[in-house]
């Protein structure tokens, strides 16, 4: 919806448009070679509003109300999933855990030595910073 200027006093109403319309201009100025500030003018709007707009559209502020949002995906239902479990091979000691418990295993321990890389490193800057400010 667009509301004209009023009458006579020459002042310009606020035009308020939906987003279909916003789209179609979006789109105009999508095509090649087209002018975003030639587009702008000629639907009566600035062209940092149509820029506006672009960048809202890109991020997908500015969806298609008509359009659903969100996608219903099919799913189909299996027997439940059964874990395999994998007797030690002859000759090697059962740990108690399962690959997947020592990949995990694995991965804390990787994760712990990292923090503690960072926190030492946040540590070393601060007293660096500390002892900056006494000097």
């Amino acid at each position: 919806m667009v509301e004209a200027e009023e009458m006579g006093t020459g002042r310009r109403v606020r035009r308020w448009r939906s987003v279909a319309e916003k789209r179609r201009i979006i789109d105009l100025t999508l095509e090649p070679g087209a002018s975003v500030a030639l587009v702008a003018r000629a639907h009566g709007v600035n062209a940092n509003q149509v820029f506006a707009w672009r960048r809202a559209f890109k991020s997908g502020e500015l969806a298609d109300p008509a359009a659903p949002a969100t996608a219903l995906l099919p799913v189909t239902v299996s027997a439940p999933y059964e874990a395999e479990i994998r007797e030690p091979a002859a000759g090697q000691q059962s740990t108690g855990y399962d690959s997947l418990s020592d990949d995990i295993a694995l991965a804390m321990a990787v994760m712990n030595k990292v923090l503690n890389a960072v926190q030492s490193f946040s540590l070393s800057r601060l007293f660096l910073y500390q002892s900056s400010n006494f000097l």
